[in-house]
Protein backbone atom coordinates (compact mmCIF):
# COMPACT_ATOMS: atom_id res chain seq x y z
CA UNK A 1 0.00 0.00 0.00
CA UNK A 2 2.97 2.20 0.71
CA UNK A 3 4.60 1.71 -2.20
CA UNK A 4 1.61 2.28 -4.61
CA UNK A 5 0.91 5.54 -2.58
CA UNK A 6 4.72 6.69 -2.94
CA UNK A 7 3.93 6.01 -6.84
CA UNK A 8 0.85 8.08 -7.02
CA UNK A 9 2.18 11.16 -5.10
CA UNK A 10 6.38 10.54 -6.19
CA UNK A 11 6.03 14.27 -8.30
CA UNK A 12 4.96 16.18 -5.29
CA UNK A 13 7.30 17.01 -2.92
CA UNK A 14 6.73 18.11 0.99
CA UNK A 15 4.96 21.59 0.08
CA UNK A 16 2.89 20.48 -2.44
CA UNK A 17 1.49 17.62 0.07
CA UNK A 18 1.22 20.53 2.53
CA UNK A 19 -1.21 22.26 0.55
CA UNK A 20 -2.85 19.67 -0.54
CA UNK A 21 -4.10 18.94 3.31
CA UNK A 22 -4.92 22.24 3.85
CA UNK A 23 -7.16 22.74 1.21
CA UNK A 24 -8.64 19.04 2.08
CA UNK A 25 -9.00 20.19 6.22
CA UNK A 26 -10.78 23.03 4.77
CA UNK A 27 -13.19 21.28 2.27
CA UNK A 28 -14.00 19.53 5.89
CA UNK A 29 -14.90 22.40 8.02
CA UNK A 30 -17.34 22.92 5.46
CA UNK A 31 -18.60 19.48 5.07
CA UNK A 32 -19.42 19.60 8.99
CA UNK A 33 -21.44 22.46 8.85
CA UNK A 34 -23.42 21.05 5.54
CA UNK A 35 -23.70 17.90 7.71
CA UNK A 36 -25.40 20.33 10.20
CA UNK A 37 -27.36 22.19 8.06
CA UNK A 38 -28.80 19.35 5.99
CA UNK A 39 -29.81 17.57 9.60
CA UNK A 40 -31.36 20.86 10.93
CA UNK A 41 -33.20 21.07 7.50
CA UNK A 42 -35.26 17.75 8.75
CA UNK A 43 -33.50 15.12 6.57
CA UNK A 44 -32.00 12.53 8.13
CA UNK A 45 -28.28 11.71 9.32
CA UNK A 46 -27.53 9.38 6.73
CA UNK A 47 -28.83 11.68 3.93
CA UNK A 48 -26.03 14.36 4.19
CA UNK A 49 -23.17 11.46 4.14
CA UNK A 50 -24.98 9.37 1.42
CA UNK A 51 -25.16 12.45 -1.10
CA UNK A 52 -21.33 13.61 0.00
CA UNK A 53 -20.56 9.96 -0.99
CA UNK A 54 -22.68 9.43 -4.29
CA UNK A 55 -22.84 13.28 -5.85
CA UNK A 56 -19.28 14.69 -3.86
CA UNK A 57 -20.52 18.71 -5.01
CA UNK A 58 -20.13 21.24 -2.41
CA UNK A 59 -22.59 23.37 -3.98
CA UNK A 60 -25.00 21.31 -5.82
CA UNK A 61 -25.29 19.33 -2.09
CA UNK A 62 -26.49 22.74 -0.40
CA UNK A 63 -28.25 23.38 -3.04
CA UNK A 64 -30.44 20.52 -3.06
CA UNK A 65 -30.55 21.25 0.59
CA UNK A 66 -32.09 24.64 0.52
CA UNK A 67 -34.23 24.24 -2.40
CA UNK A 68 -35.91 20.95 -0.87
CA UNK A 69 -36.08 22.25 3.04
CA UNK A 70 -37.72 25.49 1.56
CA UNK A 71 -40.26 23.23 0.69
CA UNK A 72 -39.55 23.20 -3.40
CA UNK A 73 -39.97 19.97 -5.21
CA UNK A 74 -37.03 17.22 -5.93
CA UNK A 75 -36.99 18.38 -9.73
CA UNK A 76 -36.29 21.71 -9.41
CA UNK A 77 -33.25 20.73 -6.83
CA UNK A 78 -31.99 18.77 -9.70
CA UNK A 79 -32.34 20.82 -12.48
CA UNK A 80 -30.36 23.81 -10.40
CA UNK A 81 -27.72 21.05 -9.34
CA UNK A 82 -27.27 20.11 -12.79
CA UNK A 83 -27.02 24.06 -13.73
CA UNK A 84 -24.53 24.99 -11.09
CA UNK A 85 -22.24 21.52 -11.93
CA UNK A 86 -22.40 22.41 -15.87
CA UNK A 87 -18.64 23.77 -15.48
CA UNK A 88 -17.73 20.43 -15.14
CA UNK A 89 -17.47 20.21 -19.27
CA UNK A 90 -14.79 22.62 -19.64
CA UNK A 91 -12.72 21.51 -16.82
CA UNK A 92 -12.97 17.82 -18.87
CA UNK A 93 -11.88 19.39 -21.64
CA UNK A 94 -8.87 21.34 -19.88
CA UNK A 95 -7.58 17.80 -17.70
CA UNK A 96 -8.70 14.77 -20.56
CA UNK A 97 -5.38 14.09 -20.98
CA UNK A 98 -4.70 14.18 -16.85
CA UNK A 99 -7.64 11.99 -16.28
CA UNK A 100 -7.01 9.66 -19.41
CA UNK A 101 -6.92 5.84 -18.12
CA UNK A 102 -9.31 6.72 -15.03
CA UNK A 103 -11.94 8.65 -16.95
CA UNK A 104 -14.77 7.62 -14.27
CA UNK A 105 -12.35 8.46 -11.74
CA UNK A 106 -11.42 11.37 -12.72
CA UNK A 107 -15.15 12.93 -13.66
CA UNK A 108 -15.57 11.83 -10.37
CA UNK A 109 -13.51 14.00 -8.78
CA UNK A 110 -13.43 16.96 -10.33
CA UNK A 111 -14.36 18.92 -8.06
CA UNK A 112 -13.29 22.79 -8.03
CA UNK A 113 -10.60 22.74 -5.86
CA UNK A 114 -9.24 19.77 -6.93
CA UNK A 115 -9.02 21.22 -11.08
CA UNK A 116 -7.55 24.53 -9.51
CA UNK A 117 -4.54 22.83 -7.80
CA UNK A 118 -4.01 20.68 -10.82
CA UNK A 119 -3.73 23.16 -13.52
CA UNK A 120 -1.20 25.37 -11.36
CA UNK A 121 1.10 22.53 -12.02
CA UNK A 122 2.69 23.07 -15.52
CA UNK A 123 4.69 19.52 -15.26
CA UNK A 124 1.87 16.68 -16.87
CA UNK A 125 2.97 14.12 -13.94
CA UNK A 126 2.62 16.80 -11.23
CA UNK A 127 -0.99 17.48 -12.85
CA UNK A 128 -2.01 14.33 -12.75
CA UNK A 129 -0.40 13.60 -8.73
CA UNK A 130 -1.54 16.64 -7.81
CA UNK A 131 -5.40 16.23 -9.08
CA UNK A 132 -5.60 12.55 -8.04
CA UNK A 133 -3.66 13.00 -4.01
CA UNK A 134 -5.69 15.81 -3.70
CA UNK A 135 -9.11 14.47 -5.44
CA UNK A 136 -9.24 11.48 -3.18
CA UNK A 137 -8.33 13.64 0.32
CA UNK A 138 -11.20 15.90 -0.61
CA UNK A 139 -13.68 12.86 -0.79
CA UNK A 140 -12.45 11.96 2.04
CA UNK A 141 -12.50 14.66 3.98
CA UNK A 142 -15.72 16.00 2.74
CA UNK A 143 -17.21 12.69 3.69
CA UNK A 144 -15.89 12.51 7.09
CA UNK A 145 -16.57 15.84 7.61
CA UNK A 146 -20.35 15.93 6.30
CA UNK A 147 -20.61 12.73 8.45
CA UNK A 148 -19.42 14.23 11.51
CA UNK A 149 -22.01 17.52 11.27
CA UNK A 150 -25.29 15.15 10.57
CA UNK A 151 -24.26 13.24 13.93
CA UNK A 152 -23.23 17.21 15.54
CA UNK A 153 -26.81 18.36 14.22
CA UNK A 154 -29.24 15.67 15.84
CA UNK A 155 -27.93 17.26 19.14
CA UNK A 156 -28.92 20.43 17.96
CA UNK A 157 -32.60 20.83 18.32
CA UNK A 158 -33.37 24.48 16.88
CA UNK A 159 -30.59 24.87 14.23
CA UNK A 160 -31.93 28.78 13.94
CA UNK A 161 -30.77 29.77 17.44
CA UNK A 162 -27.19 28.81 16.42
CA UNK A 163 -26.94 30.68 13.40
CA UNK A 164 -26.84 27.19 10.80
CA UNK A 165 -29.95 29.10 8.87
CA UNK A 166 -27.13 32.09 7.88
CA UNK A 167 -24.81 29.52 7.29
CA UNK A 168 -26.12 28.46 4.18
CA UNK A 169 -26.27 31.22 1.89
CA UNK A 170 -22.68 32.27 3.47
CA UNK A 171 -21.02 29.31 2.38
CA UNK A 172 -22.88 29.60 -1.15
CA UNK A 173 -21.38 33.41 -1.41
CA UNK A 174 -18.18 32.06 -0.33
CA UNK A 175 -18.19 29.40 -3.07
CA UNK A 176 -18.68 31.74 -6.05
CA UNK A 177 -16.88 34.75 -4.48
CA UNK A 178 -13.30 34.08 -6.03
CA UNK A 179 -15.54 33.86 -9.53
CA UNK A 180 -16.89 37.25 -8.61
CA UNK A 181 -13.75 39.06 -9.37
CA UNK A 182 -13.96 39.53 -13.07
CA UNK A 183 -16.07 41.80 -13.98
CA UNK A 184 -18.30 40.50 -16.62
CA UNK A 185 -19.27 37.43 -14.33
CA UNK A 186 -20.34 40.11 -11.60
CA UNK A 187 -22.38 41.44 -13.75
CA UNK A 188 -24.16 38.53 -14.91
CA UNK A 189 -24.39 37.14 -11.26
CA UNK A 190 -26.09 40.38 -10.50
CA UNK A 191 -28.56 40.37 -12.64
CA UNK A 192 -29.26 37.00 -12.21
CA UNK A 193 -30.11 37.60 -8.72
CA UNK A 194 -32.03 40.29 -9.16
CA UNK A 195 -34.38 38.25 -11.61
CA UNK A 196 -34.79 35.62 -8.91
CA UNK A 197 -35.49 38.08 -6.01
CA UNK A 198 -38.41 39.67 -8.07
CA UNK A 199 -39.13 35.67 -8.91
CA UNK A 200 -39.79 34.98 -5.38
CA UNK A 201 -43.35 36.29 -4.41
CA UNK A 202 -44.71 34.13 -7.71
CA UNK A 203 -42.19 31.04 -8.50
CA UNK A 204 -42.99 27.95 -6.45
CA UNK A 205 -40.30 27.28 -4.14
CA UNK A 206 -36.98 26.65 -5.77
CA UNK A 207 -38.44 27.63 -8.72
CA UNK A 208 -36.87 31.63 -8.46
CA UNK A 209 -33.03 30.42 -8.77
CA UNK A 210 -33.94 28.89 -11.93
CA UNK A 211 -35.22 32.03 -13.41
CA UNK A 212 -32.13 33.53 -13.03
CA UNK A 213 -30.70 31.66 -16.45
CA UNK A 214 -31.68 34.62 -18.49
CA UNK A 215 -28.95 36.80 -17.32
CA UNK A 216 -26.29 34.00 -18.87
CA UNK A 217 -27.52 36.07 -22.29
CA UNK A 218 -24.89 38.70 -20.67
CA UNK A 219 -22.15 36.48 -20.75
CA UNK A 220 -22.12 35.70 -24.36
CA UNK A 221 -22.28 39.76 -25.26
CA UNK A 222 -19.53 40.56 -22.88
CA UNK A 223 -16.58 42.75 -23.96
CA UNK A 224 -13.86 40.24 -25.74
CA UNK A 225 -16.32 37.50 -25.83
CA UNK A 226 -14.90 35.58 -29.01
CA UNK A 227 -17.19 36.31 -32.07
CA UNK A 228 -19.11 33.43 -33.60
CA UNK A 229 -17.91 31.45 -36.71
CA UNK A 230 -19.51 32.11 -40.33
CA UNK A 231 -20.09 28.96 -41.76
CA UNK A 232 -19.91 29.08 -45.46
CA UNK A 233 -23.05 26.68 -46.81
CA UNK A 234 -22.26 27.27 -50.39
Amino acid sequence: MRARWSSLTGPLDTSDLRDILLINVAVGIVGISYGAITVGEGFAWWVPNFMSVVVLGGASQFLFTGVVGAGGSVVAAVLAGLLVNARHLPFGFALADTVRGRPLLGSYLMIDEVVAFALAQRDPARRRAAFFVCGIGLWLFWSLGSLIGAVLGQTVTDTDAFGLDAAFPAVLLALIMPALRDAATRNVALVGSVLALFAVPYAPSGVAVLCALPALLLWRHRPGAPEPEEVDVS
